[in-house]
């Protein structure tokens, strides 16, 4: 089958042909129709220095993704084939307190797919069938496949109360618009965010009732005023992962403020740790989605109304993914979402019955 992997230990991704994977009796098989381009797969891309302490070479990539199911393990009996389906691309363990307790998203033994195991950017996913997540109608393949990235922005916006309170969001990209998004979907009162790139300032303003603030160009405090906040904000979204960004964030917060900072920052921050304890803030880590409570709330906010399709700039063929790649360097993009296609043909059936 068609894939892009991460063949050689420098910069790029490459088209190959890998074999089909095979599925074991808790899995499940996915024709993959759309993937989405995420920042972690940017990082893969540059051969950063996380992505050479933590990506094996050579493997395929690749972890947003939607598709449909073309065949079931033996022990599978809740999936069949022909289900459209998006899938969790956290594969858990089963031994540690955490996963024994149910909160899956905190398990240590998390693999993740595209980063630990072979991802999605392939014609066909084997995946197991705890992780997959069926879609309804009223989700197409195109949103399926941003399910992941809009997941952490659900986790992020829902991580403290945020009804009728003053959300700042620091960083534009697109999973800070989809908080946003998110954010005056549950009902925040105003929504500040801020970002130097002013073309994703723009997006994010088109898209949702926010006030965009270029923080190269525009001083916070005085936006701060004009929109009548005296103390400042009460929930802080982090999604920069600047140190700059954080230090402003916790010096425009309320007594008590609360954050929940998912931005990775590139290298270790230096945090004035004093700001925070004498302010009474609370800071929250968000990595992925809680399993699989965001996952329900997530497609609930999605078949009531939720609208984040705008967030999508570019629509390209897999074939053409080294375009995606450069526009997001570019700082063209936003989400970029590749279509599988017509990514080849190369003999799903012939391989399955030569396998049998």
């Amino acid at each position: 089958m068609f894939a892009l992997a991460k063949s050689e230990p420098r910069e790029g991704l490459w088209q190959t042909e890998v074999a089909i994977p095979e599925i074991g009796p808790d899995q499940v098989l996915i024709k993959v129709s759309k993937t989405g381009i995420c920042g972690t797969d940017v990082h893969i891309w540059k051969w950063d220095e996380w992505a050479q302490r933590t990506i094996p070479v050579p493997m395929v990539v690749g972890h947003e993704y939607s598709g449909a199911i073309v065949d079931v393990g033996r022990s599978v009996t809740n999936l069949k084939v022909g289900q459209r389906v998006s899938g969790e691309g956290h594969i858990v363990g089963n031994s540690s307190r955490a996963a024994r307790a149910g909160r899956f998203h905190l398990d240590p033994e998390t693999r993740g797919i595209g980063v630990n195991i072979p991802g999605a950017f392939a014609q066909y996913l084997a995946l197991p069938a705890f992780n997959v997540i069926p879609l309804p109608d009223e989700v197409d393949d195109e949103i399926g496949a941003i399910l992941d990235p809009l997941g952490n922005a659900v986790h992020t916006a829902l991580s403290f109360d945020i009804i009728g309170e003053d959300v700042l969001i620091t960083g534009a990209g697109p999973i800070g618009i989809m908080a946003a998004i998110v954010a005056r979907h549950v009902g925040a009162r105003h929504i500040v965010v801020t970002d130097v790139n002013q073309a994703r300032l723009d997006l994010a303003a088109k898209l949702c009732d926010v006030v965009p603030v270029n923080t190269a160009t525009q001083d916070l405090r005085s936006e701060m005023g004009r929109i009548g906040l005296r103390e400042g904000f009460d929930v802080g979204f982090e999604m920069s992962g600047s140190d700059v960004a954080f230090r402003q964030m916790v010096d425009t917060l309320v007594m008590g403020g609360r954050i929940a900072f998912l931005g990775l920052p590139a290298q270790p921050m230096l945090v004035d740790w004093s700001s925070i304890v004498l302010r009474s803030l609370v800071i929250k880590g968000v990595y992925g989605r809680e399993m699989f409570e965001t996952w329900y709330k997530m497609l609930a906010m999605l078949q009531s109304g939720l609208d984040v399709r705008g967030v999508i700039s570019h629509r390209l063929a897999a074939a053409d993914f080294d375009k995606g790649f450069e526009a997001i360097k570019r700082g063209e993009a936003a989400k970029i979402v590749l279509d599988w296609s017509d990514a080849g043909t190369s003999g799903f059936a012939m391989q399955r019955t030569a396998a049998q």
